[in-house]
């Protein structure tokens, strides 16, 4: 007669590691992150080639190059929002002078919310004290977000070395300037990791964490603008005083490792002092009685977005002004025959003005359909948390609550890109009403965009993240697709791409009806599969 030995009983919590299963969760991290740190990473290493190529066709001359540099460094707008040019003379400051500073900020936005997603976001769903239940160390959590984003900046910072070589930079300056890219990520990293002990809601963590970057640029912003000393106490400012690509200050890359060890040391002792699912910052005790306004759908919808509204307001009117202020001083630097054939390719075939109007506004809509994606994930990390099944638990109706979801998608993004229209209007000195209408003209392809990733949502709450897939190969196929000499059948497929090109060319009706059919289309599908599919 066979005997069953007995199972061998765990390790008792007091006897774990602190970081016992560290790898297995750092693993089953990558999976889950493995669409959304694909795309983004992939986007970014795209811009930097492109703009990488794009520079030395633009300006066949050195002179053209230094006469396009001192423009840009003449501007306290373009300084403001790009960070200085250095060296006039350098093909790598102009060729980056974009992604130096400004897209490191977008670069490093990727680990903050990784770093919240993993930590933050699964205390407050409950799936950190499920899993620590198990034989997982009490920083196993915390250690495993911070693996995984160290892994994906050590690929963002070899691929985007690697783009800046291919279109043609020196190999010395891609690689200083790709580990700007890694210290600015780290930092964020830190950022994160120290934002996520503060409060109990995944939402306030991420405004702290987000709000900080923003912060940091801003004073980036100011010193480059007026007081160059001020530059040196942001992170973002390093990433210009490292001169990358003329006489390189290799000094300045230990500065990132510094702020960032900090960081994390404080995001450990904070971690220390707090319970699991709380922040050391007191959480606001709510009113007795709730007001009976917050009893229909839409109100309910707008409260929890209300906060994430007024930011991107503010973030596009600040923009949007800044961009208006751009457009003169760039229009005059495009004089050069290939310059010109550029932007109007990007623009039309109006004045160059006219053209750059166009072209900023479809890059900037393209940054507001971020808006309409996150309140689709929103509305998803509600359905997977069980806050929407307490909510349909009230007289509140399925219809009500897809509705207003979406009419916060839509709504809101067209008020933001008729916000950037405005400001844009304000900060060139153009007309108002032309530019706001210019900015109107891509309301429809921001709704495609949006429909589709409601129709996700509708799918099931774990697809909702395909959105940012979506938006990442509209960018891919359409604006870097035409740096990377793409068939043309290819970039038509991003509806940002059929927008008409006003103002510098005429109005038509037919694309817009035709991008509003598409949106309509998707919206209407998503409703019939949301209404039919069990909620959670």
């Amino acid at each position: 007669m066979s005997t069953i030995a007995p199972d061998r009983p765990s390790k008792p919590k007091s006897q774990l590691s602190r970081f016992t299963g560290t790898v297995a969760l750092t693993r089953h991290a990558l999976r889950r992150d493995r669409v959304l740190a694909s795309v983004w990473i992939a986007i970014m290493v795209l811009l930097v080639y492109a703009s990488a190529a794009a520079t030395p066709a633009l300006y066949s001359s050195e002179a053209e190059r230094v006469h396009a540099a001192e423009g840009l460094a003449s501007s306290p707008a373009t300084v403001a929002l790009y960070g200085r040019i250095l060296d006039v003379h350098s093909v790598g400051e102009l060729s980056m002078v974009k992604m130096t500073v400004l897209y490191a900020l977008f670069a490093s936005l990727l680990f903050v919310i990784i770093v919240r997603r993993h930590t933050r976001v699964d205390e407050e769903r409950g799936l950190a004290e499920l899993v620590g239940a198990a034989p997982v160390g009490r920083d196993a959590f915390y250690a495993a977000a911070l693996v995984e984003s160290l892994l994906l900046t050590g690929v963002l910072t070899v691929l985007a070395a690697l783009a800046s070589i291919g279109g043609g930079l020196p190999a010395g300056g891609s690689v200083l300037f790709a580990l700007s890219w890694a210290g600015t990520c780290l930092v964020g990293m830190g950022v994160a990791a120290v934002a996520v002990q503060l409060s109990a809601s995944a939402r306030t963590c991420g405004a702290i964490a987000i709000g900080t970057m923003v912060a940091l640029y801003l004073v980036r912003a100011v010193g480059d603008a007026a007081w160059p000393t001020l530059s040196w106490f942001s992170p973002l400012g390093w990433n210009t005083e490292l001169r990358a690509w003329s006489h390189p200050r290799i000094w300045v890359l230990a500065l990132y490792v510094v702020a960032s060890l900090l960081l994390f040391v404080l995001a450990g002792t904070l971690r220390s002092r707090r319970d699991l699912g709380g922040g050391l910052l007191p959480d606001r005790p709510g009113k007795i009685h709730g007001s009976p306004w917050l009893a229909s759908a839409f109100a309910l919808t707008w409260r929890v977005n209300r906060t994430s509204v007024i930011i991107w307001t503010v973030v596009c009117a600040v923009m949007g002004t800044l961009m208006g202020a751009i457009i003169p001083v760039a229009s005059g630097l495009l004089e050069s025959n290939t310059a010109t054939e550029i932007i109007q390719r990007m623009g039309g075939t109006g004045v160059i003005e006219d053209s750059l109007v166009t072209a900023i506004l479809g890059v900037l809509a393209i940054g507001i359909t971020c808006f309409a994606i996150t309140v689709a994930t929103h509305a998803a990390e509600d359905e997977r948390s069980g806050r929407s099944e307490e909510v349909r638990a009230t007289a509140v109706g399925r219809t009500s609550v897809w509705v207003a979801t979406s009419v916060m998608a839509y709504v809101g993004a067209a008020w933001l890109v008729l916000l950037t229209g405005v400001a844009m209007g304000i900060g060139s000195g153009r007309s108002v009403v032309d530019v706001a209408g210019a900015a109107a003209a891509q309301i429809p392809a921001v709704w495609v965009t949006a429909a589709i990733t409601l129709l996700a949502l509708a799918l099931g709450s774990r697809f909702a993240a395909l959105g940012w897939a979506v938006l990442g190969a509209f960018v891919v196929v359409g604006f870097v697709g035409e740096s990377i000499n793409l068939p043309s059948w290819v970039t038509k497929m991003s509806p940002y791409q059929h927008v008409p090109k006003v103002p510098a060319l005429a109005f038509e009706w037919a694309p817009e009806l035709g991008l509003l059919a598409i949106a309509a289309a998707f919206a209407a599908g998503g409703w019939m599969i949301f209404r039919q599919r069990d909620i959670g």
